[in-house]
């Protein structure tokens, strides 16, 4: 619900802080080398997408899609923190995290509204069954990400990388996604996405050679 109390001047310049959303870039795809990444807005319109086509008919798609549009806005403030599966790779602790993404809402985005802050909280707190499908589709959209990169060859597989020493090619970014799926959709989507993943692996390894290729 649209929150029609608010000081037009204190909103525009909290928007002004919002939208470096549209220049922080991925970390984890910077991180991995990858050719022109994505940002974190261009992240969170894929996850509005998967939300308008993938959310199941007994869920409020409004309530999911606003949750969508807004779950990583604070990170236009403490940047894009990659969640890591090697050993020791996570640079900041998960409590520090949302010590730091709290004191941005709480400052200088404080002024997009209480609207805005009580949807962000329901992201965080993953109560609903909205927000835990949303946090499903902000984990699918990574992995569906890397599918794309994976086919379009946007990162060099055999580049020396200190920061992906355990995990293969785009291998990391599925690792740290399925443990933290919780819907039967999520999952299920999410091993689509896998196995042509696995195919474009493949392919890319081969050269896309087949069994009675030279």
């Amino acid at each position: 619900m649209p929150d029609d109390s608010f000081d037009a001047d204190e909103t525009i310049e909290a928007l002004t802080h919002a939208y470096g959303l549209k220049d922080e870039i991925r970390t984890g795809w910077q991180l991995r080398g990858i050719e022109r990444p994505e940002s974190v807005a261009a992240h969170s319109w894929g996850v509005s997408l998967l939300v308008v086509r993938f959310c199941p008919p007994d869920l409020d798609r409004e309530r999911a899609l606003e949750i969508a549009a807004v779950h990583d806005v604070a990170e236009a403030e403490i940047g894009d923190i990659a969640t890591r599966a090697e050993t020791g790779a996570q640079t900041v602790e998960k409590a520090e995290k949302e010590r730091r993404e709290r004191a941005a809402m709480d400052g200088p985005l404080a002024g997009l509204g209480t609207d805005i802050r009580e949807v962000w909280e329901a992201y965080e707190a993953r109560e609903s069954p909205e927000a835990r499908f949303v946090k499903d589709m902000d984990l699918l959209d990574t992995c569906l990400q890397a599918l794309v990169y994976e086919r379009e060859g946007r990162y060099d597989p055999d580049a020396d990388n200190g920061h992906f020493e355990e995990y293969d090619a785009l291998d990391e970014f599925f690792a740290t996604s399925e443990p933290r799926l919780s819907t039967e959709r999520g999952r299920e989507l999410f091993e689509r996405v896998r196995e042509r993943y696995e195919a474009a692996r493949t392919e890319s390894e081969t050269g896309g050679a087949t069994d009675g290729g030279p």
